[in-house]
Order: C-alpha cells, then structure tokens, then sequence
C-alpha cells in the first residue's frame, strides 16, 4: 500500500520536471542571439577629427604645425596661498627677475598657487630653487606634467 502512495506521488513530480526542462529548453532557444547587421551613425566631422589626432599622436604636428606635447618634469612653487593678488604679485616679481623662465597660475579651491619653470630633472629644479630662494622664503619642488622648451625653427 505504502508503494502504490509512492507511485501515486512520483508520477506529478516526474512531469513537473519534464514541464521545467521543457521550458528551460524553448526560452533558451527563444532568447538564442541571432546574427543582424550593426550601422554606426557619426557626424561628418569625425573622420577628420579622427585623422586630426592620428597626427598629433603620430608627433607630425611637432614639426611647425602648432603642435603640443608634453611630459612629466619638475617645477618650482614660488607661492600658494588665499590671496588673488598676492600670487599675480609673486608671479610679476618672478618674472621681473627671470623673464626667460615660464611661470604658470594655477587655482585649486581655496588656494592659489604660482609654479615656475619646466625641468625635466629635479637636479635642474633644484639649482633654480637655489636661486630664487632670496626672492621668496617659501619655495617647493613639485614633480607634473611640464611643457617643452620652445624650440627656434629656421628654415635654411
């Protein structure tokens, strides 16, 4: 008697995993990938800005185009502090005394801060850290990105 219960029970469980296996089976192939075509759509000025910064990654621009690089270097923090005017001051101050030297204005809030010079090693850096170090009291080195020296270009 226990058997025929047993029997009685087994047959609804067995279809119900038929049922299961049978659907596991038809949404898989449903939802199965089929192959279609894929159409970009880009304006027209792409290409040439594509075309654009393949010659300036490829450095073609460096040679008189107006391009621009740069790389990582050194370069002498003059001042950093609240004051708008004061840093416009240090900057002046610095360029009056090394007018061939580069110096850079940057704001990151609350703080301004006048960076002076690119040099691409930090011997560099530190000889003129030694130099201005009368003109101002505070003086720092901070390893970034830097620009170039300028180039002269003749054409002879």
């Amino acid at each position: 008697m226990k058997k025929a219960i047993f029997d009685h029970k087994a047959i609804p469980a067995g279809i119900k995993y038929c049922f299961l296996l049978l659907l596991l089976f038809a949404s898989v192939k449903g939802f199965g990938q089929t192959r279609g075509k894929v159409q970009v759509v880009a304006p027209p000025l792409f290409d040439t800005l594509l075309a654009k910064r393949a010659t300036l990654n490829s450095g073609k621009a460096l040679s008189g185009n107006g391009g621009y690089s740069s790389s990582y270097g050194y370069r002498v923090q003059i001042y950093s502090g609240r004051n708008r005017t004061a840093a416009f001051n240090a900057q002046a101050k610095c360029n009056r005394e090394l007018p061939e030297m580069r110096t850079y204005i940057s704001y990151r809030e609350p703080n301004f801060k006048v960076l002076a010079g690119d040099f691409r090693t930090r011997l560099e850096a530190e000889r003129m850290k030694q130099q201005l170090l009368a003109l101002f009291p505070t003086i720092f080195i901070i390893p970034g990105k830097i620009n170039p020296p300028k180039t002269v270009v003749t054409n002879d």
